[in-house]
């Protein structure tokens, strides 16, 4: 794991963008693709600052994500309809690059083709677990991460790469989320996060190791990064 706490949120988006060049251009340059998956609420705006700053071939990008409102992309709570408004217009990103949720379906029916969607996209069978190149995550003041809440089920689940959940203790209750076990098959998963709100919480996971959700994303292969400003990591004791 590697933190890095920054004065403030501008050092905070250089950090994010400088970390996610560092890894696309490695992954397009191994593989001539990167595979990143994508989070709602404030990594929105950071990603839609950090993106189109980097130094890469965005048409060798496929975008996933790491959780989604089981809503119409029109929707204000939907999080591709949030990238699509204020990510792709300043990029080169197309639409078609997104790998995204059908929400015609069922939800549960949704949670399974989307997993089938994602094991298409690596070329797996039912089974295996893709490893994304990056997963870029974000914390919600209670600790939880992608739609795994403190206390639910889902943090216990082994089998399903992409799981529904209809009561989440968030609005809107009904969406898709990705699981720990392809949450920590990841290459490398990457927080970003600002703001004295933030800073209890930032406490009580990356110092008094409580095991809430956030705390439970441990890559196989130790490639965690957590960048914070100094707002919310000010208990965080930094590596770089």
């Amino acid at each position: 794991m590697v933190n890095f706490v920054l004065q403030n949120e501008d050092e905070v988006i250089q950090k994010l963008t400088d970390r996610i060049e560092s890894l696309a251009q490695k992954a397009i340059a191994d593989n001539g693709v990167f595979r990143v998956g994508l989070s709602g609420g404030s990594v929105i705006n950071y990603l839609c600052r950090a993106i189109p700053a980097i130094k890469t071939d965005l048409a060798k990008w496929r975008l996933f994500f790491c959780d989604e409102r089981f809503v119409p992309e029109n929707d204000s709570d939907s999080t591709f309809g949030a990238y699509k408004v204020a990510l792709l217009p300043v990029t080169d990103l197309k639409e078609e690059q997104f790998i995204k949720i059908n929400t015609n379906l069922t939800l549960e029916e949704c949670a399974k083709d989307y997993e089938e969607k994602i094991l298409k996209e690596f070329q797996m069978e039912d089974g295996s677990v893709p490893v994304f190149d990056l997963l870029l995550l974000g914390m919600g003041p209670d600790g939880h991460t992608c739609s795994l809440f403190p206390g639910h089920g889902l943090l216990n689940e082994t089998r399903r790469l992409i799981a529904p959940i209809d009561d989440s203790p968030k609005p809107p209750p009904k969406r898709v989320t990705m699981t720990f076990p392809l949450i920590n098959n990841a290459n490398c998963c990457m927080f970003a996060i600002c703001g004295a709100g933030k800073a209890a919480i930032v406490e009580r996971i990356f110092v008094n190791k409580e095991l809430l959700p956030t705390g439970l994303v441990a890559p196989k292969n130790g490639n965690l990064v957590c960048i914070f400003d100094q707002a919310a990591g000010k208990s965080i004791g930094a590596n770089n």
